[in-house]
C-alpha cells in the first residue's frame, strides 16, 4: 500500500489555454500554490533535481515568476506527464504574484460552483 502525502496548499489551475495545442508545446505550468506547481513536461526531470524557474502568469497582465525549486514528485500517466516542483526560493516580488493569482483563481472558482 503506497503512503499518500497530503498537500499543505491548494492548487489552482492555470495556463488553461495552453491545452488545446498541447502538441505544440513540451512545457508549461499547469497548477500553481503557494508551496509549488506542476510542470507538464515529456520528460520530467528525477525526483530530487533542483531547478531554476522562469515562468508567465497572467493577472492582469502577463507577468514573470522567478525562483528556484526542487523535483518532488513525477506522474508519468500519459494525461498528465509531468512533475511537481516545491518553491525553494522565490523573489518577494513573485511571491506577491502567486499570492494575487491563487486568490484570483480561487474566488472565480468559488464564483463558478456557488
Amino acid at each position: 500500500m503506497s503512503k499518500v502525502a497530503l498537500r499543505q496548499h491548494p492548487r489552482v489551475k492555470v495556463n488553461q489555454e495552453f491545452q488545446v495545442v498541447e502538441e505544440f508545446i513540451a512545457e508549461y505550468v499547469t497548477d500553481i500554490s503557494q508551496g509549488g506547481v506542476f510542470i507538464k513536461s515529456k520528460n520530467p526531470l528525477p525526483v530530487g533535481t533542483r531547478v531554476n524557474l522562469k515562468f508567465t502568469v497572467i493577472v492582469d497582465d502577463m507577468e514573470t515568476i522567478e525562483g528556484e525549486g526542487e523535483v518532488m514528485r513525477v506522474d508519468t500517466r500519459p494525461d498528465s506527464t509531468g512533475m511537481g516542483v516545491a518553491f525553494t526560493r522565490l523573489t518577494a516580488d513573485s511571491m506577491e504574484l502567486i499570492n494575487r493569482v491563487v486568490a484570483a483563481r480561487a474566488e472565480g472558482e468559488a464564483a463558478e460552483h456557488p
